[in-house]
C-alpha cells in the first residue's frame, strides 16, 4: 500500500494532521505542555504524524497558548493562532478544527490527534489510513475492544447494563469504546460542524 501511495502522492490533494491544544484545563492545569516520558506531551502527537510524513503532507497546531506555540514550531509542527471565543470550557474540537481549515487551502482528508492521547501503535495510522482508502469512507476512528462488566447506579442500586449477575466475563458479548487515538475526516463534515458521519467506520 504504502509503495503505491508513495508514488501515485503527488498527483493526490493533500493530506493534514490538525492537533487541536488549548491553554485551558481545570483537571491537569498546562497538561499539554507538561513533561511525558522526557518531552512535552503534545510533541508526541507531532513527532507521530512527522514520523508519518508519507501519508501527511502538513502537521498543523492550533492553539491560543503561546507556549504551546513555542513547542508546536520547536517539534516542527506549523501552527494556528485560534482566538480566544474557540478555546473555552464549552467550545468544541469541530469549532477548532472548522478555524484552521480557513487557513490551509485546499485539501482533501484531515487528520485529528487529540494531544491527551499519545501512546499510539507504531503502525496505527498506516493501517486505519489503508482501510479508510479502501472503503473510500467519509470518515473513521478507532475504538478498543471491552467486555468489562458495566452497569449503572441509580438511587443507590447497581444496575447490570451488558451482563446478569453470575455471568462469566469471557461470556460476555463484546462491546467497544471510542478511544481517542485518531480519527480520518472529510472537510466537508468538519465544514458541516461534524467530524464523524453516521457511516464513520470504526477501526479497532
Amino acid at each position: 500500500f504504502l509503495k503505491t501511495f508513495r508514488k501515485y502522492k503527488g498527483s493526490m490533494t493533500t493530506t493534514i494532521a490538525i492537533i487541536p491544544a488549548r491553554s485551558q484545563s481545570k483537571r491537569l492545569p498546562k497538561k499539554n505542555t507538561k513533561s511525558f516520558a522526557g518531552i512535552p506531551l503534545i510533541a508526541h502527537s507531532i513527532l507521530f504524524a512527522k514520523a508519518n510524513s508519507n501519508i501527511i503532507d502538513e502537521v498543523y497546531v492550533t492553539t491560543d497558548c503561546s507556549k504551546i506555540k513555542e513547542v508546536a514550531l520547536q517539534f516542527g509542527a506549523k501552527v494556528i493562532d485560534r482566538p480566544g471565543e474557540l478555546s473555552g470550557d464549552y467550545s468544541t474540537t469541530v469549532s477548532a478544527l472548522k478555524h484552521a481549515m480557513q487557513f490551509v487551502g485546499n485539501v482533501n482528508t484531515v487528520i485529528l490527534l487529540q494531544p491527551t492521547n499519545p501512546l499510539r501503535p507504531t503502525n496505527l495510522l498506516v493501517e486505519a489510513y489503508s482501510r479508510f482508502q479502501e472503503i473510500n469512507a467519509d470518515s473513521l476512528f478507532t475504538v478498543t475492544e471491552n467486555k468489562h462488566k458495566l452497569g449503572k447506579i441509580v438511587d443507590g442500586e447497581f444496575l447490570p447494563f451488558n451482563y446478569e449477575y453470575g455471568q462469566r466475563s469471557q461470556d460476555l458479548e463484546m462491546l467497544y469504546y471510542e478511544n481517542g487515538l485518531l480519527y480520518i475526516t472529510k472537510p466537508e463534515l468538519i465544514n458541516s460542524d461534524i467530524i464523524l458521519s453516521k457511516s464513520a467506520i470504526p477501526f479497532i
